[in-house]
């Protein structure tokens, strides 16, 4: 491992001398920031510090921003009189020190060797040539050349072209040297968040309690000490090397449901605005509560799905057992003690035991759901339903198909059950005759709806001729 002692004080004392006369901005300059993220991720990074600027104009080093910046996506203004300050040119800096980079700075000069014996308490300097940090430093000592040596490298100051974290730099006109809020805004990747959800399903599946969690991911690179936070839900359009800062106007009402974020309109999406501060550290995940509701409403259904191809296909000699899926179902309206757009997410869903223990049954993702919309949720597949499915006639007359197909549905529930058959059906379709009843439910889809008793089988029986185009 390659180890450099400075002879500065202070490793951070290196920018105040290698940009003399500039005036450097750091974290204690900061009067306030607000972090918008979005589910894409970026983040929206809006950091006021108050700042006293030179009159006429001069260099300002705005250091403590995101790694992660969108330099292109830098905004600055002062917010006490916006005509006061005005912007010549702009830079980031980003070649940040390293021991290797600093190293590579020395190639071709003199530095020192310093040999350190603990057990002698004695210390030896040896004045060396630099020759090349390539794959490890190679030294010219005494006029003999070493490649690699046990001492620290000594070095005597910090290069001026390499910086300790990475920096926005200005070249300003101020029309003022009084003191000054000024806001930098810039886009960042490297922070995301999503939705995390607990559903606790009570004894007889006919209702749920909700609790809703925000999930944060903050790899930009900076740290964000007591910030406003707000999150935005949706998809927001974006053009490669090509960002621009969204808007911030809000319209819309709050939720009754949201316990520390208030939930807004905004534009084609949604805000959700933490109604606290927070710090969020960088490399850090964290997890903020974003509603609890009790006592929802909701509906459990067995699904038997069937296949196209099941209606141009000769499948006579076969026997198929396909899945019954468990769902559950249930209105994202204020009703049903919800009524707030949910944003895109996993459900997690469970249930307790005989023993009141609390166990887990099954997740599912969910989109961006409106309110007063549906939420369906895939739990798993039943144990104790089977479903049969056998074709009992097949006919083609050139580009139609006469199939005939008998289903049936077991019961080994403790309690009597409903089970929905969805036949997606192909092309031209006609049903020439069934045993039960059935719902169109689109202009390709039947469902039959079957009442199936405890310890009892029903058949399903139809017929279907399909055109295809």
């Amino acid at each position: 491992m390659v180890r450099i002692v400075l002879t500065l004080l202070c490793v951070f004392l290196a920018v105040p001398f290698a940009f003399a006369g500039a005036i450097v901005s750091t974290l204690d300059d900061q009067d306030s920031v607000e972090v918008t993220v979005y589910n894409s991720n970026i983040g929206l990074v809006k950091d006021t510090r108050h700042l006293k600027l030179a009159k006429g104009g001069g260099e300002l080093r705005f250091m403590d921003v995101a790694s992660g910046i969108m330099p292109y996506t830098v905004h600055i203004q002062s917010l006490d009189d916006a005509s006061a300050l005005s912007v010549l040119e702009q830079n980031y800096e980003y070649d940040l020190m390293d021991s290797n980079k600093l190293l590579d700075k020395y190639v071709g000069k003199d530095i020192k060797l310093l040999n350190i014996n603990p057990y002698q308490d004695k210390k030896e300097t040896i004045e060396a040539t630099l020759l090349s940090n390539n794959n490890g430093p190679i030294y010219k000592i005494n006029n003999e050349i070493y490649l690699g040596h046990p001492g620290y490298q000594v070095l005597p100051e910090i290069p001026e072209n390499l910086i300790a974290k990475p920096t926005l730099t200005w070249l300003y006109d101020s029309a003022s040297d009084a003191s000054q809020k000024v806001q930098v805004s810039y886009l960042t990747s490297g922070v995301n968040w999503r939705a995390d959800y607990v559903v606790v399903v009570n004894s007889d599946d006919t209702s749920a309690d909700l609790g809703g969690w925000v999930t944060l991911d903050n790899q930009s690179g900076a740290t964000y000490k007591n910030a406003q936070l707000k999150l935005v839900a949706g998809q927001v359009n974006r053009v490669q090397n090509a960002y621009a800062a969204p808007e911030s106007m809000l319209a819309g009402r709050a939720a009754d449901s949201v316990s520390q974020f208030q939930e807004q309109s905004f534009f084609e999406y949604h805000i959700y605005d933490l109604q606290r501060k927070t710090t969020i550290k960088n490399n850090q995940t964290k997890q903020v509560s974003l509603l609890d509701a009790a006592g929802i409403k909701v509906e459990k259904e067995f699904i038997v799905r069937g296949e196209q191809q099941y209606y141009y296909g000769n499948y006579s000699n076969q026997s198929m057992k396909p899945p019954v899926n468990v769902f559950l179902k249930f209105r994202n309206s204020k009703d049903n003690h919800l009524g707030m757009p949910l944003p895109a997410g996993t459900m997690r869903l469970y249930k307790e035991d005989s023993k009141k223990s609390l166990q887990f049954i099954g997740e599912d993702a969910i989109k961006h759901i409106p309110k007063d919309e549906d939420v369906e949720l895939r739990v798993g597949e039943a144990f104790d339903v089977v479903a049969e499915r056998v074709q009992t006639n097949f006919q083609q007359y050139n580009r139609a198909y006469d199939t005939e197909w008998e289903i049936t549905l077991r019961n080994h529930k403790e309690g009597n059950i409903k089970v929905a058959v969805i036949e997606p059906l192909y092309g031209d379709w006609q049903v020439l005759k069934s045993s039960l009843p059935y719902k169109k439910v689109d202009a390709a889809t039947i469902r039959f709806d079957v009442d199936v008793a405890k310890d009892q089988e029903v058949k399903v029986t139809y017929a279907v001729r399909v055109r295809t185009p």
